[in-house]
């Protein structure tokens, strides 16, 4: 029982209450929008880039790439993605690379006279094309 007197149309003051809210969930990842998926959208069909080391044994070894050529390296390097590869050999012609293959970047370049008796170190994998 209250026994204070108070003035008519006096309003008491309630603690306020807020209602019980669910927390905010994070979206559910999916297929379609997670990280790789999207990186693997935008990776996909960028052609490979050369380093600079790989442009200065480019210019060095006189060797020229046509736009046909540099479609078959962009291919190659997709064929030794999906298997799950790094670090690639690629040998196209009488011409070899190494590419990063997760960077999409040639690493160097050699042609036929500087591939005989050569190591290759550092690689995964090696695709060889006609």
């Amino acid at each position: 029982m209250n026994d204070k007197i108070m003035p008519p149309g006096d309003k008491r003051i309630r603690p306020i209450t807020t209602p019980q809210t669910q927390k905010p969930q994070a979206p559910e990842k999916s297929k379609e929008n997670s990280f790789q998926k999207i990186l693997d959208k935008t990776v996909q069909g960028e052609r490979v880039q050369f380093s600079k080391h790989a442009q200065e044994r480019l210019d060095k070894r006189s060797i020229d790439l046509t736009e046909k050529e540099l479609d078959r390296l962009d291919d190659a390097v997709d064929k030794v993605a999906e298997k799950g590869s790094k670090e690639s050999l690629v040998v196209m012609g009488d011409n070899a690379y190494v590419v990063s293959v997760k960077n999409r970047v040639v690493i160097t370049a050699m042609d036929g006279s500087n591939l005989k008796d050569n190591v290759f170190t550092n690689i995964d994998s090696a695709i060889i094309l006609d």
